[in-house]
């Protein structure tokens, strides 16, 4: 449905900019051909006429004059020297459609935001407005932003959870692709977090609110792609370079046209000619369809100037804790001893972690549960910071956790290899033996080494792993990757980093998801935060946020900055090509002022279809 609405979209932009080419074209040509338009510039006089350009073309040409005073030239800087051509030989007629095609111009671009932006509204109309809130153990409907943080809010089958928050009791099924972009819904029970605008399917729950209003996942995206269309041209500036130098080759070609042909008309032509409006166009156009394409595939680019930036990336940091890997604890081996089995030992350590709120006891209880394990109650229970917990589980004393906690634990040659590879031993012990040892680690997500060799098909040439984390773990981790670390890193270790390569001259996207991460993903040329659910500070920082924790898209986020690239300097040769054809016939005496100045429509519709391309999936990593 998103691809159909792309294509409406983009089917509107062109026949809008297709109606107006045609009319103004139709109106010139033939008005030209009948003379109507001697009629029109004999009646109106010249200086109402002069008047007309001024007004008209206010805004653009106090554009143009900041960004001289700036000694800046801008693609409007070229089309402003043609209307003071025509201005300058009589031809107000020429200079007002010069101007109107500026106009257009500008009328496209704030078409395309605005359809941006009304698809940001039309979602946060989808958004609810009430929430049934519980108080003195009645609920009552009051509109989401009078609820309170703490608050427990109902959610019944079908409805939209109005807040972020814990799920405290109920479960359901929940459809969370207006927030991640996650196409299959998930289960979520006590224990998880919903977000505020997606769907409850299959279920009711009850939630206690942690978030309202634009504090909100749902809020802060929002805001993201409000700030992205904010910074929408901020690659601009690769026009405004190509205008640096086309400008002087103009001035030149119009200067040799006046000294050769001595015909002020001929060169006005030339310089009416070479102003079209297509430059204005080249790069919003392909920036909005870019940032509008990636915002449904769960990417969120902050400013055109990181795209800019992305497709020429080649060194790319990544964090440890939560990129790389899930960021909690998973039982990866269990080694049972003393004639136990593997089942015993996880009974016996699930039993005694029960109660207990470690990460690692978690990670127990999961591995429990998937293998079917049923714990049994506890008795006595007692957790020992730094050591481990410890309890009475039907009449035997079990304890579970470090080395030291367990006197006599055997130095076995299994284990000592899994802590080798930075994993976690928890020892586990029944009246005072030691019955099994469970490994846990940071599992690394499965789809992390395809996307390493994606990235490095795009271009990326050095990858690194740059992580708080200690030797071993680090050490196993990239060598499972097969990519250089760091480890033992401050906040301020991964800044010196980032700058280090900087300052030989690469440019450096940093991937990160922590609040240890903000540093360097400001620092970065681009700063990427894995999953906008995450760190607050991580999501500010960064200039692209992935609205699901998918390295899929990492890759994907360099795949689309490169087409990008290659349609704005597509749309800007496309430009050059057609204005040289036009400066010739121009410079011979063939285009008249007018004509040259209706002709700037036609390369519009080139550079409008050659951008919708972007409104297209790249059909994965692989389609760049």
């Amino acid at each position: 449905m998103a691809d159909a609405r792309s294509e409406r979209f983009t089917r509107q932009v062109l026949a809008l900019l297709g109606v107006v080419s045609g009319v103004v074209l139709f109106v010139v040509v033939v008005g030209e051909q009948l003379g109507l338009l001697e009629r029109l510039t004999a009646w109106v006089p010249r200086p109402i006429g002069v008047a007309i350009v001024l007004i008209a073309g206010y805004p653009v040409f106090r554009k143009v004059l900041r960004a001289a005073l700036r000694r800046r030239i801008i693609a409007h800087t070229l089309m402003t020297l043609g209307v003071a051509s025509a201005l300058a030989i009589g031809q107000w007629a020429t200079a007002a459609v010069v101007v109107l095609f500026m106009r257009v111009g500008d009328s496209v671009e704030r078409f395309t935001t605005d359809r941006a932006r009304r698809a940001v509204r039309d979602l946060t109309a989808m958004a609810p407005r009430t929430a049934r809130v519980v108080r003195g153990g009645i609920e009552s409907e009051v509109p989401v932003g009078e609820v309170r943080v703490g608050e427990t809010v109902v959610v019944r089958p079908g409805e939209q959870i109005p807040v972020d928050g814990e799920v405290i009791d109920g479960q359901a099924t929940v459809d969370q692709a207006a927030i991640t972009g996650e196409s299959m819904p998930v289960e979520a029970g006590p224990g998880s977090v919903v977000f505020a605008a997606t769907l409850a399917r299959l279920g009711s729950l009850r939630v206690r609110a942690s978030r309202i209003g634009r504090d909100t996942t749902f809020g802060r995206v929002v805001r993201l792609v409000e700030q992205a269309e904010a910074h929408r041209a901020d690659v601009q500036r690769v026009v405004d370079r190509f205008s640096a130098y086309y400008l002087p080759v103009v001035a030149g070609i119009a200067a040799l046209t006046l000294l050769v042909r001595r015909d002020p008309l001929a060169t006005a032509a030339v310089l009416v000619v070479a102003c079209s409006c297509s430059l204005a166009l080249a790069t919003p156009v392909a920036l909005l369809a870019s940032i509008g394409a990636g915002a449904k595939r769960g990417v969120l680019i902050k400013g055109g100037r990181h795209l800019e930036a992305l497709a020429r990336a080649d060194v790319l940091l990544i964090d440890k804790t939560g990129t790389l890997t899930l960021g909690r604890p998973r039982v990866t081996d269990v080694i049972p001893l003393d004639g136990a089995s593997a089942r015993d030992v996880l009974r016996a350590a699930t039993s005694c972690e029960r109660y207990s709120e470690h990460p690692l006891a978690e990670a127990v209880r999961e591995a429990a549960r998937e293998r079917g394990i049923v714990p049994a109650e506890p008795e006595h229970f007692e957790a020992l910071p730094g050591l481990g917990v410890r309890a009475r589980v039907q009449g035997h004393a079990i304890a579970v956790g470090s080395r030291r906690m367990i006197p006599g634990a055997p130095s076995i040659a299994a284990a000592d290899a899994l802590a080798r590879q930075g994993k976690t031993l928890l020892f586990v012990a029944r009246d005072g033996s030691p019955i099994g040892i469970v490994a846990a680690a940071d599992a690394v997500r499965p789809e992390v080494p395809a996307a390493l060799d994606a990235a490095r098909a795009l271009g990326v040439r050095h990858i690194e792993l740059l992580t708080g984390d200690n030797e071993p773990t680090a050490a196993a981790l990239a060598a499972r990757l097969g990519i250089p670390y760091r480890a033992n890193l401050l906040p301020e270790d991964k800044i010196a980093a980032v700058r280090a390569y900087q300052g030989s001259g690469r440019t450096v996207v940093m991937v990160g998801d922590g609040v240890n991460d903000a540093p360097a993903l400001a620092q970065a040329d681009v700063g990427i935060a894995m999953g906008a659910a995450g760190s607050d500070v991580a999501i500010e920082a960064a200039h692209v946020a992935l609205m699901r924790d998918d390295w899929t898209l990492v890759p994907e986020v360099f795949a689309i900055a490169r087409r990008t690239m290659r349609v704005i300097r597509a749309n800007i040769a496309l430009t050059a090509l057609y204005n040289l054809l036009g400066l010739s016939l121009a410079a011979m005496g063939l285009l008249p002022p007018i004509f040259a100045a209706a002709a700037q429509s036609l390369p519009d519709l080139g550079i409008l279809g050659n951008s919708s391309r972007l409104l297209r999936p790249a059909g994965g990593i692989s389609g760049r």
